[in-house]
């Protein structure tokens, strides 16, 4: 490569880089904004178009008011944030660009109050927050030596693969893999601050993760074959980040603590076992 093309795509890099809010991550996302949005739109649409709507109208309204409290504190607060209820035994969230958000009922199980699901919509939301779907396409895009620009489409096909893993579909290891878990970990940082912001105790996000650690059992796959960090790994960073999130709580006027608690029947059959569904987001609670 010429000297002078060096020095061009030096400045291009330097220039895409951008400042993650609360974290202060320097990140490298060469996506419009615009253009993410509207692939995290089109990807919403064709995961739900075959997923039904929980017909609890009270627990859809505790998610509406819980994730548009953490919308709204939120550094994109005017986003088109939508958030949706699916009735499904899968204890699994997921969240696209241009703030579509959608968890399953059963992890209000897991979550028992507000401050649980708090715990899981603003992790879902800070993944939003950071681009971290934008992250993910530009370095597939730089590793593939794809053709960037506003020509990507989900109707392209190989556009379309590198669009939907950096979407949350698949796994790749080896350069991929520890962007993925510094995703989660970023996530979990912000989450912690955006739930306290939203007047939700932060404390309460190591027990929601205690819990889920429970319910899974001895499933998850070593952690070194995981785009997740373990439970305990997630919980140990999550109390390193809580002093920060307990000052924001302790100083804001309305506190909604623990908020309201969930009641399910006990249920004694087989849990549902969650499976990858194409266009999924970031971050899926596996």
């Amino acid at each position: 490569m010429p000297k002078t093309l060096k020095i061009i795509f030096v400045i291009f890099l330097l220039t895409a880089c951008a400042t993650t809010p609360v974290s202060d991550r320097q990140a490298l996302i060469l996506i419009p904004l615009s253009q993410e949005i509207a692939l995290g739109k089109q990807a919403y649409q064709q995961t739900l178009k075959d997923q039904k709507d929980s017909e609890n109208t009270h627990l859809t309204q505790v998610l509406l008011r819980v994730g548009q409290r953490i919308a709204e504190v939120s550094d994109m607060p005017k986003l088109d944030w939508e958030f949706r209820l699916i009735e499904s035994k899968e204890k699994n969230a997921f969240a696209l660009p241009g703030g579509k958000v959608a968890v399953y009922t059963g992890m209000l199980q897991i979550c028992q109050n507000e401050a649980g699901l708090a715990t899981v919509l603003s992790h879902e939301i800070s993944h939003v927050i950071a681009r971290h779907g934008a992250q993910r396409m530009s370095q597939q895009l730089l590793l593939t030596g794809a053709m960037m620009g506003a020509s990507l489409s989900l109707r392209n096909n190989t556009q379309r693969n590198i669009i939907m893993s950096a979407l949350g579909l698949g796994v790749l290891y080896g350069i991929t893999l520890p962007f993925s878990r510094a995703d989660e970990e970023e996530a979990d940082q912000i989450g912690l601050v955006y739930m306290a912001k939203a007047g939700y105790d932060p404390e309460e996000a190591i027990r929601f993760w205690q819990r889920f650690s429970q319910a899974k059992g001895d499933k998850d796959p070593p952690e070194w074959a995981s785009t997740h960090p373990a439970d305990k790994t997630r919980i140990a960073g999550l109390k390193s980040y809580l002093s920060r999130a307990k000052y924001k709580y302790q100083n804001i006027k309305l506190k909604h603590g623990l908020g309201e608690s969930f009641n399910f029947p006990a249920d004694n059959g087989e849990p549902e076992k969650p499976k990858p569904v194409p266009g999924v987001s970031i971050e899926t609670f596996n």
